[in-house]
Formats: structure tokens, sequence, C-alpha cells
């Protein structure tokens, strides 16, 4: 679980379920990044989030996390239901890799399937991501949680760290 405070991004942020997860674990002294492509969902996401977390600083970004992003280093990131999107992970990885500080914590959420439909293109199997983590330079990388899903069978997050501080 991260400490209290720090600054954390989460990519493709949408309208902020894990961003408000984020805040509460997190506390009133972080700093989250929510970056997003869609205004009107990062909206709604300052709304809730200042309805509920007043005292959590965020910075809404309208962008695209695959292209460089205008952040301070990181202490984590979180990826729920954004990677999936893309079918090449590899330098999406890797430059998520380059956001973190040294001990950083990359946390991603996905379906446990390397085959996908129209609303889940890309998915990408915690065996797969465990090698792909590894191959882009994290260690450390273990499953915390999986959960069934009716959609595409299981939902799993797992954590994967920057290395050593």
């Amino acid at each position: 679980m991260p400490k209290p405070g720090g600054v954390w991004a989460d990519l493709g942020a949408g309208s902020g379920a894990f961003t408000l997860a984020l805040a509460e674990l997190l506390g009133p002294q972080a700093v989250i990044y929510a970056i997003d492509r869609d205004r009107p969902a990062l909206a709604e996401l300052e709304r809730r989030l200042d309805g509920r977390f007043s005292g959590t600083r965020l910075i809404s970004m309208r962008a695209d996390f695959t292209q460089p992003l205008d952040v301070p280093s990181l202490d984590g990131v979180v990826m729920a239901n954004s990677l999936h999107f893309h079918k090449e992970k590899a330098p999406i990885v890797q430059s998520v890799r380059n956001m973190l500080a040294p001990g950083g914590r990359l946390i991603l959420v996905e379906y446990n399937v390397d085959r996908g439909n129209t609303w889940v293109p890309h998915p990408i199997s915690y065996p797969v991501w465990e090698r792909l983590a590894a191959r882009c330079g994290f260690v450390d990388t273990r499953q915390i949680g999986a959960k069934p899903s009716r959609f595409l069978k299981e939902i799993y997050s797992a954590v994967s760290s920057n290395g050593s501080v």
C-alpha cells in the first residue's frame, strides 16, 4: 500500500474512480496528476474530488499519456484499464518507468487475458505483464489482487517497482 503523501499520476484517469482511491489512500499531503484526453471526464473528476477530498492537490492534464508529459519525478503511477487500448506496450511502459523516481511504483489494473474484443482491444495477462515489466527494467513485480469479471473472466492488479531507493 502506498505511504501517505507523495506525487502520483493516474494515466488514463477518465472520470476518476482510481484517482479518488489514490486520494483516499495518500491523504491531503499528496499531489495527484490526473491525465486523460477527455476534458469532460477530467472536469467531472475535479468536481468529484473537490467534494470528497478538498485537501488533496489535483492537477488534471488533458493529454495523451503515450506522448511525453510535463510532470515531475513521480513516486507512483496508476494505470487502470488504460494500457489495453495500445498494442505496442513496451514504449509506453518504458516511458512510465522514466517518469518514476528511484523506488517509484507502477500499479497496473488489467484484464487477465491476452485476447480482447472491441472494447478491450489489447489486454495483457499477468504472466505476460510480468515478463514485459522485467524487460522494461521494473523489478519486484507481483500480483496484488484479482477479481472475477463477467466481461473478460478476470481482472487483476499488479505492482512493479522502479528499483531501490
